[in-house]
């Protein structure tokens, strides 16, 4: 096989990959060490800061992955489908109460919203969002919920610290 730069490596293991890759299974693959890996990672995404490159690289719910550009958004958005699903106001609710209380269980939620959530639980789970995420010490052993990595990919989050601060607002 054709020997190639690890940049080119690194961009074809980022094209191919369906959700963002951490730092140490992009070194692991490429096999060199994580310090090897990071330098790769900045000259890639200096490549990419060209006005000739349609993409970046950005880092995503702990990993790595290809984006398009900010400025052809609309560009890309003209041909290609909306790809991203539209939430209702009761699922982003219930979404950000688990966002912010997790883990936390069905009870919780609904003592909070102040209406039935399985529904809403059984949407989350099956887009992705949430996971279950053990089940709590108490009586009856409630399903805990908490956020996805598909979460942090949704809202364009590095990690959960980057949610805004609620404030004065008690959940």
């Amino acid at each position: 096989m054709q020997q190639f730069r690890p940049e080119a490596m690194l961009e074809a293991l980022l094209f191919a990959a369906p959700k963002p890759i951490a730092l140490d299974k992009l070194a692991e693959v490429l096999e060199m060490p994580l310090w090897e890996c990071e330098q790769v990672l900045e000259r890639y995404a200096q490549l990419l800061k060209t006005p000739e490159r349609g993409i970046m690289l950005r880092f995503v719910a702990g990993g790595w992955q290809l984006v398009t550009k900010p400025e052809l958004a609309e560009l890309v958005a003209s041909l290609v489908a909306e790809r991203q699903y539209k939430l209702s106001k009761p699922t982003i609710e219930t979404l950000a109460i688990i966002a912010y209380k997790q883990p936390t269980t069905r009870a919780e939620i609904e003592a909070i919203r102040g209406v039935k959530v399985e529904k809403t639980l059984a949407t989350l789970l099956e887009k992705g969002l949430i996971v279950e995420a053990g089940r709590k010490d108490a009586i009856g052993r409630p399903i805990l919920y908490a956020t996805s990595d598909a979460f942090l990919e949704y809202y364009g989050l590095k990690s959960l610290e980057d949610l805004p601060a609620i404030g004065r607002l008690q959940l």
